[in-house]
């Protein structure tokens, strides 16, 4: 692959991820949303966006949304990128997150263990995912597009 064109889908993904934090007026896209992917085709003209979907119950009305949506989502797209051919949009669900959060559930419950609690007014202990105590944000960069 060239290092063009994994700049452009690197762009495209944070943009299309600024797009969707903003939130969409549609009430069918819901839960937590993850562009996790963004591959363009060989020629540019297209672009496969995978996004995971949280909890899987809303997955496939979000998709509905996501793709009667994506007309106006590449326009807004096309405002904040700079490219010479804005390719069409494709979403895609992608069911990796979902699977991992299964395959960890299952590991846990296998274990026997338990998340560590943590004791108000004392920092929770680092976790690799952030400073110790941070507690704010989801790592994957997951947009929670709850209605408010």
């Amino acid at each position: 692959m060239s290092r063009r064109r994994e700049q452009r889908e690197s762009v495209l993904l944070r943009a299309v991820q600024e797009v969707l934090s903003r939130g969409l007026a549609d009430p069918r896209i819901r839960g937590l949303l993850t562009v996790t992917e963004v591959r363009l085709t060989e020629d540019g003209k297209q672009a496969f966006v995978s996004v995971s979907v949280l909890p899987g119950e809303k997955a496939e009305l979000t998709m509905h949304g996501l793709r009667a949506a994506t007309a106006h989502i590449r326009r807004d797209v096309m405002k904040r990128v700079r490219l010479r051919e804005m390719p069409s949009l494709e979403f895609r669900l992608d069911g990796r997150v979902k699977r991992h959060a299964e395959v960890l559930g299952a590991i846990n419950r296998a274990s026997g263990a338990t998340p560590p609690a943590v004791e108000p007014g004392r920092p929770a202990a680092n976790d690799g995912n952030g400073p110790a105590g941070d507690a704010g944000g989801d790592p994957s960069g997951g947009v929670d597009v709850e209605p408010q």
